[in-house]
């Protein structure tokens, strides 16, 4: 089978990239609104940072934060346990073929962003970019 010259490159194709983003919208919106039929999920605020589909759109990964970065282990557990809903309404809203599996992450670059203010503001970083 002939592979698709637009679809090998390193990056996602922009189907993914549409996708991934009308999937991020959704599933921010249905846990901001509290659609999902668990108290304790509820109770939390999610930031979903980005959301990257496969190549077949069948895995989509979540990348959230819960606000203010307290409890990560307990809102990947709880996402993890409400997967299936949540695949169900994003399926429902989103209109796609097939709703894809759901992959919940930790977002980190809020993190890698401190990490890089950080050794900017060293003294020695600093002398060389303004020189």
């Amino acid at each position: 089978m002939a592979k698709n010259k637009f679809h090998d490159g390193p990056g996602p194709s922009q189907r993914q990239l549409r996708v991934g983003e009308l999937i991020r919208r959704t599933l921010a919106d249905v846990l901001a609104r509290g659609d999902i039929h668990d108290p304790e999920l509820n109770r939390l605020s999610v930031t979903v940072g980005e959301v990257r589909t496969s190549p077949d759109l069948k895995v989509a990964t979540a990348y959230v934060l819960p606000l203010g970065g307290h409890g990560k282990d307990d809102v990947l557990d709880l996402l993890g346990r409400n997967k299936g809903e949540l695949r169900r309404i994003i399926g429902k809203k989103v209109g796609l073929k097939f709703a894809p599996e759901l992959r919940f992450r930790l977002d980190e670059t809020f993190d890698q962003l401190d990490e890089t203010r950080r050794l900017f503001a060293q003294d020695a970083v600093r002398r060389d970019v303004e020189n």
